[in-house]
């Protein structure tokens, strides 16, 4: 009996063991199929993100070629590309960039960048593990000798506010606060400053040249900064400037006259009134275009709200404001003939208004010149004298009131690449981006601006920039 049992427990035991192992070969490739996987998704995931690593450093170095080719393009004339690749870093990853220009004609430039990232600690290979490219197309921003003209109010700029391109003259005073910037080190501007806002307070005799004991007329609070050949009445300080900075010799600076508008023959020049809708809501509704023929006078104000599209034949005289919002546009009209009995000015229309709220452009509305980068003259005529806005001048205590008084009004990314601005007794503001052909007015004042290229001539010959059109990128 005895031997039984332990003989029924040892087959027990043995079929026990039987069953373990054999679950256990059925169960192993599964095992090594799940540790295979892991292991090709570790691998793969590592793949992934080596190859993200290096287009990110591609597309760092294509951003670092785009920037110095742009600057190239601005600095050095006819300038045609790298010629190779240029590295940029050789360290645990090497980057290069490379780019090239094509001017398909004079009014375009195609920049192509090509960014490129190596395998790291391989600094021989030739054979990029990520590139990237891209296509930038340029238009030119042609700037007279003077792309800022100010009368006695002076120029107020303060936080990121630039003015890259033409020269600027001031007939009054200049003050520059926070990151504000005249010029670039590598390409610098003619300041001149003349002084012409005295005495304060105001009499009869304003405006007239102020004396040294005035005070001086330039004051920079760092790290505002001018990059250019400054001429200035009776400043001293050189604090803020360079690129050669304030003209030792400190040669007497002339008052400018700002610009001449001829106002009556341009009310003598109409031939058709408006009034009522359309024009004072023209207009307010997505995709709408019109047409404003030229030599007409509006009365009343007028709103172009929306995706709204105006297109001005000629002259335009309105006798209340103007607003333009959202993303709404007044444009130049394609082979608008110039010189014609449609403008006074030859070289292009005028939008002339006459209500103290002036002109004003808010959340991306733009003013965009035609296909011969022609764009309007936008003047307004309003101020304090009681012969406002038909007053031949504007002198004394109606002109140091009115100085101050905004009648000219751009914020939120509006533009007007190549038009005039022109607030004729007041004064034009600028806030919050966009690009800008010219500006004109007794008080100029530029504010939260990144960057501010003007592109129009308020007087004077014809110098050139270029400024980003469009963009592509693509990665490989």
């Amino acid at each position: 009996m005895y031997f039984n049992l332990t003989a029924r427990a040892k087959i027990c035991k043995t079929e026990q063991t039987g069953s373990v192992m054999l679950a256990i070969v059925i169960m192993f490739p599964f095992f090594l199929l799940v540790i295979a996987s892991y292991m090709q998704l570790a691998v793969s995931n590592f793949q992934v993100s080596r190859k993200d690593m290096h287009r990110t450093h591609a597309q760092f170095a294509a951003d670092a070629g785009a920037d110095k080719a742009l600057e190239f393009i601005n600095t050095i004339d006819n300038w045609g590309g790298t010629g190779g690749q240029i590295n940029l870093h050789d360290d645990d990853v090497k980057t290069t960039y490379e780019a090239s220009v094509a001017t398909p004609d004079a009014d375009n430039k195609i920049v192509t960048v090509t960014g490129r990232a190596f395998h790291p600690n391989v600094l021989a290979n030739t054979t990029p593990e990520a590139s990237v490219k891209i296509e930038i197309k340029l238009r030119p921003v042609r700037a007279g000798n003077f792309s800022i003209v100010t009368g006695v109010g002076g120029l107020y700029m303060q936080n990121s506010a630039k003015v890259l391109g033409g020269d600027v003259f001031v007939n009054g005073e200049l003050n520059m606060q926070n990151s504000a910037q005249i010029g670039q080190e590598t390409k610098s501007v003619n300041l001149s400053v003349a002084h012409h806002n005295c005495p304060d307070p105001p009499d009869g005799t304003y405006p007239s040249a102020c004396a040294a004991i005035d005070g001086e007329p330039i004051t920079i609070t760092n790290p505002a900064h001018i990059y250019g050949d400054v001429k200035a009445n009776n400043q001293v300080s050189t604090a803020g400037m360079s690129n050669p900075g304030l003209d030792p010799a400190n040669p007497v600076v002339d008052p400018e006259p700002l610009p001449p508008h001829e106002r009556d023959d341009q009310i003598a020049n109409v031939t058709s009134i408006k009034s009522g809708d359309p024009y004072y809501n023209d207009c307010d509704a997505n995709a709408t275009t019109r047409t404003w023929a030229g030599r007409i006078k509006i009365e009343g104000d007028v709103y172009i709200k929306k995706s709204c599209k105006v297109i001005i034949e000629g002259d335009v005289w309105i006798t209340g404001r103007l607003t333009l919002q959202n993303s709404a546009q007044l444009v130049i009209k394609d082979g608008i003939a110039l010189g014609s009995p449609n403008t006074v000015d030859p070289n292009r229309p005028t939008v002339m208004v006459d209500g103290s709220e002036g002109i004003s452009l808010q959340q991306s509305a733009s003013i965009v010149g035609n296909a011969g980068d022609v764009g309007a003259q936008m003047i307004t005529y309003w101020s304090r004298a009681t012969c406002s806005p038909d007053c031949p001048d504007v002198t004394g205590q109606d002109l140091y009131d009115t100085r101050g008084d905004r009648t000219i009004y751009l914020q939120n990314s509006a533009s007007a690449p190549e038009s005039i601005l022109y607030a004729r007794w007041s004064q034009a503001e600028l806030s919050n981006g966009g690009n800008i052909g010219a500006i004109v007015g007794q008080t100029v004042r530029l504010s939260n601006s990144a960057a501010i290229t003007f592109g129009a001539s308020a007087g004077g010959s014809s110098t050139e920039s270029w400024i980003i059109d469009s963009m592509r990128r693509t990665f490989n």
